[in-house]
């Protein structure tokens, strides 16, 4: 009888209904410790995994991109040391001549791929969605190119080309045509180039399409032919609205692509003829493997690298909000 008194003193005294509460927040400090480590344990081989494509796109990916951005404002040969010259190596590409023509090569044969590489995998696409048979076998028909490597590819093309015996010249002669010189002339030769690169990437973007068309759905063209809708007005109003969003996505990426053009003009026409198919890359190779200087490879890298990075952030925003 004597004790109560004394617990309601007590708790008069410290000012509450119960005993302090100082264990208990230590108590649950354990206890997040022990769900944060159980947590630790459980997903510890996932976060490994996580580690290893971390460091492997950290050293294959962002290390070459900042080295060789460090490289744009240093001499560097790998002779000597290297040496920091700051802005020289920028100087001296806009003094090199062929820096412009590289560039409006380049921008030529951007242009003429989005005329040829763009309109024919879409038309493909569409005459292949409209097929009801043999349809596997055509998309694999189409898809082959892109499954043969780019030397293989630029060889046989090669003798497509060929002034003599080619295909084309014999083709061209069986229509009592004159032959071409295709690799050889100013005037054929990007557009050669073109035809081939076109040929030999058609087939991945003609399967986008081919998806894209697939997810359309029906009812809209079934609307448009109860309307009296012919073919291309179905084609205008009905395939390319709902196709707005792939369409524009393909068109940049085809723009960052084909500005980085090489293997056509390195293979086929070195160049040539009288620089007609110098194209960045093309020259930023010779800096680097022909003239040895690689600081001015690196300045040139540099700059083609801001003039996709700009396509690639307008690519970053539609995707953005699409989504």
């Amino acid at each position: 009888m004597s004790l109560q008194p004394l617990s309601t003193e007590a708790e008069k005294a410290t000012g509450e209904d119960g005993p302090p509460p100082g264990p208990a927040p230590r108590a649950g400090a354990r206890a997040g410790v022990s769900r944060l480590r159980r947590a630790v344990r459980e997903n510890l081989v996932a976060y490994l995994f996580l580690a290893a494509g971390v460091l492997c796109f950290a050293l294959f990916s962002w290390y070459p991109i900042v080295r060789g951005v460090l490289l744009g404002f240093q001499q560097v040969t790998f002779a000597e040391p290297a040496r920091w010259v700051g802005l020289d190596n920028f100087r001296r590409l806009f003094d090199d001549p062929l820096f412009p023509t590289a560039w409006q090569n380049t921008g030529w044969f951007t242009l003429l791929a989005l005329v040829f590489g763009f309109a024919a995998p879409f038309a493909t696409a569409v005459v292949l969605n409209e097929l009801r048979h043999g349809r596997p076998y055509l998309r694999m028909t189409v898809y082959l190119p892109v499954m043969l490597p780019p030397i293989v590819t630029m060889l046989l093309w090669r003798q497509f080309y060929d002034p003599g015996p080619g295909l084309f010249n014999n083709v061209l002669e069986t229509f009592r045509l004159p032959a071409q010189q295709w690799l050889e002339s100013e005037n054929l030769a990007m557009v050669s180039l073109v035809l081939v690169s076109t040929w030999a990437n058609m087939g991945t973007t003609t399967l986008i399409y081919l998806a894209a068309l697939g997810g359309i759905p029906g009812e809209l063209y079934e609307a448009a032919e109860l309307d009296g809708a012919s073919i291309r007005q179905r084609l205008w109003h009905v395939t390319i609205p709902q196709m707005r969003f792939i369409l524009m996505i393909t068109l940049l990426l085809q723009v960052i692509g084909t500005m980085q053009v090489f293997v056509e003009p390195f293979v086929l026409t070195g160049g040539g003829p009288d620089d007609a198919t110098v194209t960045v890359l093309l020259l930023l190779y010779r800096y680097a493997f022909v003239y040895n200087d690689f600081g001015l490879a690196s300045a040139m890298s540099t700059l083609l690298f801001v003039v996709l990075g700009l396509f690639s952030v307008v690519y970053l925003r539609l995707t953005r909000s699409k989504g």
